[in-house]
């Protein structure tokens, strides 16, 4: 149970580390186009994520796909920039409920993310056989944080939509334009050619 406990609490933190706010950036994107009567949506987005996150670190812990970390670095913030743009290109249908593109990000960067991550995971679980558990005991606490952070996502959303008169559209637009500033920053520092 100590073992659960801690692999838990390592995904859990793993999500809501300010050092590590692209995942914060990533998800603000991912959810900021829905509300809560899409929940089933929002699941998918989230479990999505994990999915791609867990598949990912899975192969690089088990040593089936090793991938060049200076890459996934530069990729995590550009698969931000390509979510958060989406978002302002398609904000009006997107807000009109029309659009799933979303799901498919979600998975994407699930993937790109996981093989940043699997370095110190291969450091945490060591060398030996007994990794499976340790996996699905962090993508617990990974998709635990992600339902805390998307909820507060659409609650605030929600909020502003309902009480102080911001159009869903705005709402996607405003966010997804911060995020997108902050990613290609991200994006520039990480460059290694």
């Amino acid at each position: 149970m100590n073992d659960f406990i801690l692999y838990f609490k390592m995904g859990l933190h793993h999500v809501i580390d300010w050092s590590a706010y692209d995942h914060l950036l990533f998800l603000i994107v991912l959810a900021v186009v829905f509300n809560f009567p899409q929940f089933k949506k929002v699941g998918w987005l989230i479990t999505l994520f994990t999915i791609g996150h867990t598949t990912s670190l899975a192969f690089a812990s088990y040593g089936i796909v090793s991938v060049q970390m200076k890459w996934i670095e530069f990729l995590i913030p550009v698969t931000i920039l390509i979510t958060g743009t989406v978002n302002i290109l398609t904000a009006k249908k997107t807000s009109a409920g029309k659009n799933n593109t979303n799901l498919l990000f979600a998975l994407f960067f699930g993937l790109i993310h996981g093989f940043g991550f699997s370095s110190y995971f291969k450091i945490m679980v060591g060398k030996g056989d007994q990794k499976f558990f340790p996996l699905l005991e962090f993508a617990l606490g990974i998709e635990a944080a992600q339902v805390l952070i998307v909820l507060k996502i659409i609650l605030i959303g929600t909020l502003l939509q309902n009480f102080f008169n911001v159009t869903k559209r705005d709402w996607i637009l405003v966010c997804s334009a911060i995020v997108v500033g902050f990613s290609f920053q991200m994006m520039l520092n990480r460059v290694f050619w």
